[in-house]
């Protein structure tokens, strides 16, 4: 999948904290709807394909890391599909924004990949790697920095 220019490079700005958490909440919303499908179907795997009673299921460690890693790959892959696709997410579009390089071109899915697992870190350390944009002169997160990319606010149409 070949990176593309994007448009308007000339009229957009760096992201702020308060659009970045609104996106995050939408899109809090559709992983929630992964995770949930991607659960029935792993329940619904161990217990009619493998054939394990009902009170059995997810109650192994193979259940549970297998559980664990479902979730993590398919939250990626909807990540790395909307931002190599896009530059947006869902949520990303309902408020006008959009992941880039620095030059104005789409990501490559290395960008997209480390941009999720800096993510996750930025998480984990109760939302540093976001709260960040407000000390950075160029307003960019933890994943902005690692991944060599920049969300932006698009103008209104």
């Amino acid at each position: 999948m070949g990176t593309r220019r994007f448009t308007q490079l000339d009229s957009v700005w760096p992201a702020g904290l308060g659009r970045r958490l609104g996106a995050m909440l939408y899109d809090g919303f559709l992983v929630t709807a992964i995770w949930i499908a991607v659960t029935v179907a792993h329940m619904v795997f161990f217990r009619y394909v493998l054939g394990q009673q009902p009170e059995e299921v997810g109650t192994t460690s193979g259940d549970i890391w297998s559980l664990r890693l479902m979730l993590v790959f398919f939250v990626t892959l909807f990540f790395v599909f909307s931002w190599t696709r896009g530059g947006m997410t869902l949520g990303m579009q309902a408020w006008r924004l959009r992941v880039q390089t620095v030059d104005g071109y789409s990501l490559s899915v290395k960008q997209c990949l480390i941009r999720c697992g800096v993510a996750w870190l930025s998480l984990l350390a109760f939302g540093l790697g976001y709260w960040w944009v407000l000390f950075d002169p160029e307003r960019r997160s933890w994943p902005d920095i690692a991944s060599n990319t920049q969300t932006v606010v698009l103008p209104k149409k």
